[in-house]
């Protein structure tokens, strides 16, 4: 048994997907011919039928996490192949250089669990890793910072589709990783999100020379419409399935990844500093994903179940729904109940700052976070006509609470967000009602920049996750082996004990509000999926402002500057990739209709 997963193999089932059938299917899906054009795959934002959904930020990805169903694959291997697709055609947002969060709801047992594959940083991990020593100031974030081995912390992604396939799955990982390995040699018809995602980033890319080798061919990003091949990465896949996860973390692979982090490949043509790094073979080796409890806690008779720390999205989204629950949305105008939203995501935001971090090394409240008497006396903070001038100050979650609304002992803690808005979700149910909720990343878009030589796949900048000044009072200080806070907040939602909805997004520290304003306007502001997913966002994170879409300032700026809220604007908040389980039992899937050039849903069976 492979020593990165904590628990045993189960006996497995019959996948009815041989490595013929599998080589077959992908090659119809991406190109009738060896030689020929991949086939161009529409965005389908909504798809409404049986037999299991998919939805997820691509239609390569999603086409084949669906013919993984449709050939008697579950939930989790259509998960775990559905991620390896999104590394190869998302590989700025998500990829085996990166880690992420696996939600799982068994249908046989009824049980919801979770699997943390986030990064680690290197044990030599020193305080100071991201203060520049000619200055004495932290490096400037972006490009600097993020395009350096000193970013990179130790991949957890391959270390959580093992682990997953073997707790849950039917597949190998070699059958999970096939269809990605064909996608990859084959290629995929680049789209203007590819393209323009790939000049925003050329000058770090081009800073290191086998990244500009694969993404700045010949020193343009790839032109739309024209395809794009990984073959390297079809290699390194081929090769993780054949030799299986042991070869990532203890084999010649992991040498080369502590070489290129230790001395990143620079192009000579650049004026970025490109610090080395100070992950070790000996780091990739010690690596293993971690079994935390998930969060459950109840809203308006919902189980909403997301994850444990080191991400803060589970008692983040838990803490901002529990206060609100002390209020009656559905009996408010829309603008009303957004007053609300803003004001307690604020609150719980300035919790997550106070005490979320990796509690391996620091004690995280999680159960106080979200108890409801700790959610009643945050809400004597909300005052349901006037926004409070921000930042406000963080609760004492200490177990001892007043809801009467006499007690003050509150806290300001400022510290400043370091998380990058990437990052990439999947959620995925299948015909027997098994669940995932998937998020995954390599941090900012294109992670560090750095490629490691000949293996096809960018490396991650988690690291920069942590506070780039050192507080001992920070619980997101930098520590040797510590895992940096992530806002990733993959979520399950039950009703009456049977799964309901799963969903998430990218978005950096934003994930938590988009998923909260997602639920809040599916469960209390009556809107269904589709148009909960579509509702123009706005994210309040403790800040001075509140950053809006377009479409949220156009529709409630002016309403909710009477209350006193300040805005700024952004162009877009997330991705959300949800599929909820519908009362005939049939399922929809959702997906981004146009942030980030929109998403694809799909079902098994599509609804005649």
């Amino acid at each position: 048994m492979s020593p990165r997963a904590t628990r045993p193999r189960r006996q497995r089932l019959v996948a009815g997907l041989t490595a013929v059938g599998v080589t077959a299917s992908l090659t119809a899906l991406v190109s009738p011919t060896a030689a020929a054009h991949p086939r161009h795959l529409d965005k389908q934002p909504v798809a409404v039928g049986s037999g299991g959904a998919v939805s997820s930020v691509d239609p390569y990805a999603t086409e084949i996490g669906l013919e993984v169903l449709r050939r008697g694959g579950n939930a989790t291997d259509a998960a775990v192949a559905t991620a390896a697709a999104l590394g190869v055609t998302e590989p700025y947002s998500a990829g085996i250089g990166g880690g992420g969060f696996f939600v799982h709801y068994d249908a046989a047992t009824g049980d919801v669990e979770t699997i943390d594959g986030r990064e680690n940083a290197p044990a030599a991990m020193p305080h100071d890793a991201f203060i520049d020593p000619e200055t004495s100031q932290p490096y400037p974030f972006f490009p600097d910072m993020v395009t350096s081995g000193v970013s990179v912390g130790v991949p957890g992604t391959p270390a959580t589709w093992d682990a997953a396939l073997r707790e849950w799955g039917t597949y190998s990982l070699a059958q999970a990783l096939r269809p990605a390995v064909q996608l990859a040699r084959r290629g995929f018809e680049v789209d203007e999100e590819f393209r323009e995602q790939t000049l925003d980033n050329a000058e770090r890319f081009s800073a290191i020379e086998p990244t500009a080798e694969l993404f700045l061919p010949g020193g343009d990003a790839p032109a739309v419409g024209s395809v794009f091949r990984n073959r390297d990465l079809a290699h390194t896949y081929s090769e993780l399935g054949r030799r299986g996860v042991d070869w990532f973390y203890t084999g010649p692979i992991a040498g080369e990844i502590a070489e290129t982090v230790q001395n990143p490949p620079r192009s000579g043509d650049t004026n970025l500093p490109v610090p080395a790094g100070h992950l070790t073979a000996e780091d990739m080796a010690d690596y293993a994903v971690e079994r935390p409890e998930a969060t459950p806690h109840e809203y308006r008779g919902y189980e909403v179940v997301g994850m444990a720390p080191p991400s803060s999205g589970g008692t983040t989204v838990g803490e901002m729904l529990n206060i609100l629950e002390r209020f009656d949305l559905a009996s408010m105008t829309t603008d009303e109940a957004l007053h609300h939203y803003l004001e307690a995501s604020a609150l719980a935001y300035a919790d997550r700052g106070r005490y979320s971090g990796d509690n391996r090394f620091v004690d995280v409240p999680v159960e106080e976070l979200l108890s409801d008497d700790f959610a009643a006396e945050r809400a004597c903070e909300l005052d349901p006509t006037t926004a409070a001038d921000k930042p406000v100050a963080a609760g004492t979650a200490d177990g001892d609470y007043d809801p009467t609304c006499e007690r003050t002992d509150t806290e300001l803690v400022e510290r400043p967000d370091t998380e990058g808005p990437s990052t990439t979700h999947l959620s995925v149910v299948d015909r027997w009602g098994n669940v995932v909720a998937y998020t995954l990343t390599i941090e900012q878009t294109g992670g560090s920049g750095i490629t490691v030589p000949g293996r096809g796949f960018l490396l991650n900048n988690e690291l920069t996750d942590f506070s780039h000044v050192y507080d001992p009072e920070d619980p997101n200080r930098i520590e040797g082996g510590k895992r940096p806070r992530s806002s990733m907040s993959p979520t399950i939602v039950l009703r009456d004990g049977e799964p309901w909805l799963a969903l998430g997004s990218p978005g950096g520290s934003t994930i938590i509000t988009t998923v909260a304003q997602t639920l809040i306007n599916r469960i209390d502001l009556g809107m269904d999926l589709p148009a909960a997913l579509a509702a123009p966002r706005a994210t309040q994170r403790n800040t001075v402002t509140v950053s809006a879409e377009p479409g949220f300032r156009d529709a409630h700026g002016a309403a909710l500057e009477a209350y006193g809220h300040a805005f700024s604007t952004t162009s877009q908040l997330g991705a959300a990739a949800a599929v909820e389980v519908l009362p005939d039992g049939e399922v929809q899937a959702v997906a981004e209709p146009e942030r980030r050039g929109g998403g694809a849903a799909g079902v098994v069976y599509p609804r005649r």
